[in-house]
C-alpha cells in the first residue's frame, strides 16, 4: 500500500501557522540563522543609526572644531582617523555625517515611498484616463537619471539639507509608483475586491483595507533600496557643491575637500568618508535583500 504524497498547499499552510506561533526571540534567531548577510546588514545599519543619533555623546570632538596645529595629521591616538586640511577630527565628522546621511536617506525614502504608494495604488485602482495621465507624467520624470533630476531640482530650490531632501524625493516617487502599480493591478482583479464593490464599500475603504496591505511587502523592500540611493545621491550632490553646505558635516563634503588635492599627501581625508558611504549603502542593500527573502513567500524556505 503506497502512501499519498503530502499536499504542498496544506504543507505550506501548516508552515505558516507554525511560523506565526513562534516567539519574537525564535523569529530573530531564525532570521540570524537563515539570513547571515542580512544580519550583517542589520548590524551595519544599527551602528550607523546609533552613531547618528548619539553623535553628540559619541564623537570625541565637535565636528567644526579647528586645530590648526594638527592640520592633515595622520591617524594617531589623539585623532584615530586623522584630521582634515582645517585640523578637524575626521572621526567626529564621520560620526556627525552619519546623522546627515540618516536624515536625508530616511526622509527621502519615506516621502518618496509614500508619494509613490498613493499614486501607484490610485492609478491602478481607478484606471482609465487617470491611469493614462499619471503614467505619462511618471514616464517624463523617469526619463531623467536620478542624479540629473536631483541636480535640476536643487538648481531651482537651492542647496541645503531640506532642499536636498526635496530634490531626491521627487525623482524617487515615480520609481515607487510604477512598482506599486504593477502589484496593485493584480490585486484589483482578485475576487474579494469585486465582492467588496458588490457589498457597496467605498473606494477609500477598498483601497486602504484590501489593496494597500497587499502591496506592503514590495513597498517595504523598495524603501530600503531608496535609503541607499538617497545616501549615494546626497553624497554626489554634496561632492559637486550642490547638496549640503558647510559647516554641516556630510560625507560627500568630506570627499570634496580631500579627494584630489590631498590624494597622495593625506589620503585618509577621502578614504574614510568613502568607506563610510560604501559600508552604509552595502549594509542597507543586503538588509533589503534579506527583507525580500523574508517577506516574499516564494523565496521563503522556513
Amino acid at each position: 500500500m503506497t502512501m499519498a504524497a503530502p499536499d504542498p498547499v496544506l504543507t505550506s499552510a501548516f508552515d505558516e501557522v507554525a511560523a506565526l506561533r513562534r516567539s519574537p526571540l525564535e523569529r530573530v534567531l531564525g532570521f540570524v540563522r537563515h539570513e547571515a548577510l542580512g544580519t550583517i546588514g542589520v548590524l551595519i545599519v544599527a551602528i550607523v543609526a546609533i552613531a547618528g543619533i548619539g553623535a553628540d555623546w559619541i564623537a570625541p570632538y565637535p565636528p567644526t572644531a579647528n586645530d590648526f596645529a594638527a592640520m592633515t595629521e595622520a591617524p594617531s591616538w589623539a585623532h584615530l582617523l586623522g584630521t582634515d586640511q582645517f585640523g578637524r577630527d575626521q572621526l567626529s565628522r564621520i560620526i556627525f555625517g552619519a546623522r546627515t546621511a540618516l536624515i536625508v536617506g530616511l526622509s527621502t525614502a519615506a516621502l518618496g515611498g509614500c508619494g509613490g504608494l498613493v499614486l501607484g495604488v490610485a492609478s491602478a485602482y481607478f484606471g482609465g484616463r487617470l491611469d493614462l495621465i499619471v503614467q505619462r507624467v511618471l514616464d517624463v520624470v523617469m526619463a531623467f537619471p536620478l542624479i540629473i533630476m536631483a541636480m535640476a531640482v536643487v538648481a531651482v530650490f537651492g542647496t541645503g539639507v531640506q532642499n536636498v531632501i526635496i530634490a531626491i524625493t521627487i525623482p524617487l516617487i515615480p520609481r515607487c509608483a510604477r512598482v506599486v502599480r504593477s502589484n496593485a493591478l493584480a490585486i484589483r482583479e482578485v475576487p474579494y475586491v469585486d465582492a467588496a464593490r458588490a457589498c457597496g464599500f467605498g473606494h477609500l475603504r477598498i483601497i486602504l483595507r484590501h489593496m494597500v496591505p497587499n502591496v506592503v511587502a514590495p513597498f517595504l523592500i523598495m524603501l530600503t533600496a531608496f535609503v541607499g540611493q538617497a545616501i549615494l545621491t546626497e553624497a554626489g550632490l554634496s561632492y559637486l557643491g550642490l547638496g549640503v553646505q558647510e559647516p554641516v558635516p556630510a560625507w560627500g563634503l568630506m570627499l570634496q575637500g580631500g579627494a584630489e588635492e590631498y590624494a597622495t599627501t593625506a589620503p585618509w581625508i577621502a578614504v574614510f568618508p568613502g568607506l563610510a558611504i560604501m559600508l552604509t549603502v552595502f549594509g542597507v542593500n543586503i538588509f533589503g535583500d534579506a527583507l525580500r527573502d523574508v517577506l516574499d513567500p516564494r523565496l521563503r524556505d522556513r
